[in-house]
């Protein structure tokens, strides 16, 4: 009996030493392996706030001059010179209402002011996010970032048929694509070249750049899809199958497009937000650790949660206001020769995604290029999936014709600028070779956006 039992504990010890070696062996290839693992007995929970982090300001409440001279500073020099152009925003808003007459003098002091507030939108957003788990606070930062597009939509979409002339749909499609365009050409081109400046290279996780890319192909196959139908059915148009019920159809298609696209959006945030978060949060935790001044940035005075509630508000009213004042003046900017596809794809773009842009060129001269990598791809990522199907939606509400019927030249350099990003992340390197060449088609792009004629006068996709 003593032997039988022996043999029993030595079969016991076996197995248990077996599992111990298994569990071991998968834990080394789990560290070994190029992808992280979603870890789904993670204890960090789900805890709402961080402290002790870099985002940790010591205070509490509000102190006016405090918040001022924080804000003021922001967190690089590049930011810090954006704040020296606050004195447009008054300046703006006085001409407005002192000399409704300047048309030209209007639109362009709120073009310049919408920089200065998106710019303390983005950094109050910022020191927000620095006080929430990562991937959350990713996403808050993201979404404040888009507020600035959004509300530029929707001022443009309640403008819309008010007068005769006042055909702002076209600047509203042109303006969705030409904010994809600027986050992935210009934006990420800029912190491909801006990194590559400093260093040989700069390795960035494919996890990162394999889901961004992927769901940007997606989108933009979802945004693609009416263009497609209206343009393959124009030329079939006959007296039994009519333009307007061709219109009626796209529009139709556009509306469910959208609805679709809000569904993978809510899939995407859950994705990131609770089945996938570790994954993240791990690449993003090691990021910081990169950060060449994270001495510095540990050491900087920092909001405390009310102030960046106060900064945000402050930020959100003179956006508002200046969207405002910068829709109402387009119609006449459009008069003076200034096409609503350039003025759509190129110059709104570029003020709204300000901030953004600030933001990311920071992080990768700072050699933290995930992050730089999320600032330029969840931007672009939410413009595809959220914006732009709300503002559809909004205007289906509202009883206006928006539709995601493109020109299709916009849609063919969408596609061809998601290829040839996605070209460029999937090797997991970049260097400034990359960069200077995705910056430089930007810079064709727009030459030739300049010259493309009024949706008025000539277009693809318009009835």
């Amino acid at each position: 009996m003593g032997s039988i039992r022996s043999t029993h504990s030595q079969n016991a010890d076996l197995r248990l030493r077996g599992s111990g070696d298994q569990q071991t062996v998968q834990e080394k290839r789990s560290q070994n392996s190029i992808l992280p693992t979603n870890s789904t007995t993670s204890k960090r929970g789900w805890a709402l706030f961080r402290v002790d982090t870099a985002g940790e300001s010591g205070r509490t409440g509000i102190h006016p001059w405090h918040l001022i001279k924080v804000c003021f500073r922001s967190v690089c020099t590049l930011s810090m010179v954006v704040n020296i152009l606050w004195p447009f925003i008054p300046a703006a808003i006085v001409v407005h209402f002192a000399r409704p007459d300047l048309h030209v003098w209007i639109f362009s002091l709120n073009y310049i002011a919408m920089v200065p507030s998106a710019n303390l939108l983005g950094f109050a957003g910022g020191e927000l996010a620095k006080k929430l788990p990562k991937m959350i606070g990713i996403v808050v930062e993201t979404t404040l970032g888009s507020v600035v597009e959004l509300v530029l939509f929707m001022v443009l979409l309640h403008n819309h048929g008010r007068t005769e002339h006042s055909n702002l749909i076209p600047v509203i499609q042109a303006a969705i694509l030409g904010s994809i365009l600027a986050n992935l050409l210009l934006c990420l081109g800029m912190c491909f070249f801006v990194g590559g400046i400093k260093r040989h290279e700069q390795s960035f996780h494919e996890a990162i750049s394999e889901v961004g890319t992927g769901l940007l192909l997606v989108a933009g196959f979802g945004l693609l899809i009416p263009s497609a139908f209206y343009s393959a059915l124009r030329g079939s148009v006959n007296d039994h199958f009519t333009l307007v019920e061709l219109n009626r159809y796209a529009l139709t298609i556009s509306r469910a497009s959208a609805v679709i696209l809000l569904v993978a959006f809510l899939t995407y945030l859950l994705f990131n937000l609770h089945s996938h978060n570790s994954i993240f949060d791990d690449i993003l935790e090691k990021d910081e650790h990169h950060d060449e001044d994270r001495h510095e940035e540990a050491a900087r005075a920092k909001l405390t949660m009310v102030e960046c509630f106060v900064a945000i508000a402050i930020a959100l009213t003179c956006v508002c206001m200046s969207a405002v004042f910068l829709v109402q003046e387009i119609e006449h900017i459009v008069e003076r020769g200034v096409s609503d596809n350039f003025l759509g794809l190129i110059l709104v773009p570029l003020v709204e995604k300000a901030a953004e842009h600030l933001t990311a060129i920071d992080e990768a001269w700072d050699n933290q290029i995930n992050f730089a990598l999320f600032h330029c791809l969840a931007p672009s990522i939410q413009t595809a999936l959220l914006n732009a199907p709300l503002t559809v939606i909004v205007g289906w509400g509202m009883g206006k014709d928006m539709s995601l019927n493109f020109e299709i030249f916009m849609v063919v350099l969408l596609v061809l600028s998601i290829l040839v990003v996605g070209n460029f992340l999937r090797d997991g390197k970049s260097n400034y070779l990359e960069g200077a060449l995705c910056v430089l088609v930007y810079f064709i792009i727009a030459v030739c956006t300049w010259y493309y004629p009024p949706v008025h006068i000539a277009s693809t996709n318009q009835s």
